[in-house]
């Protein structure tokens, strides 16, 4: 099988053939937006960062005309703030079963497993997985989401794993040299 250099090191053909059919990116938030850790402060304030690269990413894909989809299990003011800052219209919160969410967008925005991208890093992620072509797990996402992924990030949940992705989508498609935004 023939490899294509990229930014992150090389990737097979097969792989870069899937990422130029992806329509919709569906992406969980805990341990891929963020490192995974939930911060409490002492009157139960939640705090979670989210790395400036994956804001850029998921801009310039959306620029593509790639749809965006956050499924996640928890529900927080603050993923809905940056999500909505990043023009992502899908913010899907509370889906403790993501298959059925992820199958009901796919419905509404009339596209399919074969453009379909999903990234995650746990369990509650593998519904995504079987609704898509391209499985992405991130490089410290928990083995069984791993052994299940197409393809694994070179970076960590949370430190711009979601940018890598959209960094090879863009490269798929002869784009990345051309997007140029801001990440607010």
């Amino acid at each position: 099988m023939t490899s294509i250099d990229t930014p992150y090191g090389p990737i097979n053909s097969a792989l870069l053939q899937r990422l130029k059919k992806i329509k919709l990116l569906a992406c969980d938030v805990d341990g891929v937006f963020s490192d995974g850790r939930i911060y409490m402060g002492q009157d139960g304030e939640e705090l979670k960062a989210f790395h400036t690269k994956d804001g850029y990413g998921i801009k310039a894909i959306q620029k593509m005309g790639i749809e965006v989809a956050i499924i996640t299990g928890r529900s927080s003011n603050m993923v809905e703030t940056r999500m909505t800052s990043l023009g992502v219209k899908h913010i899907l919160q509370g889906c403790e079963n993501k298959r059925p969410a992820l199958e009901k967008l796919q419905a509404e925005l009339g596209l399919n497993t074969n453009s379909t991208a999903a990234i995650g890093d746990d369990m509650p992620d593998i519904g995504m997985f079987q609704l898509s072509a391209l499985n992405v797990c991130v490089q410290d996402g928990h083995p069984v989401v791993a052994n299940s992924a197409h393809y694994v990030t070179r970076t960590k949940g949370g430190f711009g794993a979601v940018r890598e992705l959209c960094d090879l989508i863009l490269l798929a498609n002869n784009q990345l040299q051309l997007i140029h935004g801001s990440s607010v």
